[in-house]
């Protein structure tokens, strides 16, 4: 993965939509907005999508399809507790996504690679933000 692509990631805006309305921006290498705490609390949490696997433009239809696959997937984890709307927000692109609060590493790994992400974001309770990089074998935790 080029060091562009990264920067991509680290530069995007991850938007969790608030059950009082607006948002709350996660951005890499920082903490976890104050709103998100009470939905975190000691709980580990993930920011993931099935948009445009391999960082690569995909027809809406079948984005949108992946992303109710992962949105079932997410579902059927023992871990998860709750699943909040949520949208990346890069320099000339939108991805729906979801914050997802209780699944491990090892579970969002599974599904990051099932669906072909390069990486997604993650924390532990309201912790700093981390970038996860899953494109190579096996996931790597934060990129340099």
């Amino acid at each position: 993965m080029d060091s562009a692509l990264i920067a991509a990631y680290r530069g995007t805006d991850y938007r969790v939509r608030l059950t009082s309305g607006g948002f709350a921006s996660i951005r890499v290498d920082a903490p976890v907005p104050a709103p998100l705490s009470s939905l975190i609390g000691p709980h580990s949490w993930a920011f993931i999508t099935a948009w445009n696997p391999g960082s690569r433009a995909r027809p809406r239809d079948q984005n949108h399809v992946a992303q109710q696959d992962l949105l079932a997937a997410l579902r059927k984890l023992p871990s998860t507790l709750t699943i909040h709307p949520a949208v990346g927000v890069g320099e000339d692109w939108r991805e729906p996504s979801f914050f997802v609060v209780g699944p491990g590493l090892a579970e969002t790994d599974v599904l990051a690679q099932q669906f072909q992400q390069n990486a997604y974001i993650h924390g532990l309770a309201d912790g700093y933000a981390r970038l996860r990089l899953t494109s190579g074998e096996p996931p790597r935790g934060q990129a340099g």
